[in-house]
C-alpha cells in the first residue's frame, strides 16, 4: 500500500521535476514551482541539464518533495517547454515572487548582481489530464 498522496503544485514549496535524457534516463531536480492561469512556471540557469533535455524532450512528470528532492506524494505527468517571449516571462516572475516573496526578490537581487539573471531560463509547464 503506497502512502503517496495526490497533490497541489500551486501549494508545494518544492516539486521534484523529472526531465528525460534523449536515451530515456530519467533525471530528477528540486525546483520552485508557481501557478498562473492554469500552467505552472519554474526557472533555471539557461545551461542547466534540465532546460537542455526539455529542449529535446519536453515530457516531464512531477512530484512533491522536500528541499533535497525526497518525492512525498504522488507523480503527476505532464509537458514542459522553456518559453522566452517577454510576456510570458513576466507572467512566470509574478507568479513566482507572489509565490515566494522575499526568498524570489533575495534570488532576483543577487542574480542581477552577477549577471545570472540575463542566463536565466523559464520552464512552463503543463499537466496531463
Amino acid at each position: 500500500m503506497s502512502t503517496a498522496r495526490p497533490f497541489d503544485p500551486a501549494v508545494e514549496s518544492y516539486v521534484n521535476l523529472a526531465t528525460y535524457r534523449r536515451n530515456g534516463i530519467e533525471v530528477k531536480t528540486p525546483v520552485w514551482i508557481a501557478e498562473a492561469n492554469g500552467l505552472y512556471y519554474a526557472f533555471s540557469a539557461g545551461d542547466a541539464g534540465k532546460v537542455k533535455r526539455i529542449r529535446v524532450t519536453p515530457k516531464i512528470r512531477m512530484a512533491a518533495c522536500d528541499v533535497r528532492g525526497n518525492v512525498k506524494s504522488e507523480w503527476m505527468n505532464g509537458q514542459a517547454r522553456i518559453v522566452s517571449e517577454p510576456g510570458v516571462v513576466a507572467i512566470a516572475l509574478r507568479a513566482l515572487r507572489a509565490k515566494y516573496g522575499f526568498q524570489m526578490r533575495f534570488t532576483d537581487f543577487f542574480a542581477t548582481l552577477s549577471g545570472r539573471i540575463r542566463k536565466r531560463a523559464y520552464i512552463e509547464i503543463t499537466l496531463s489530464s
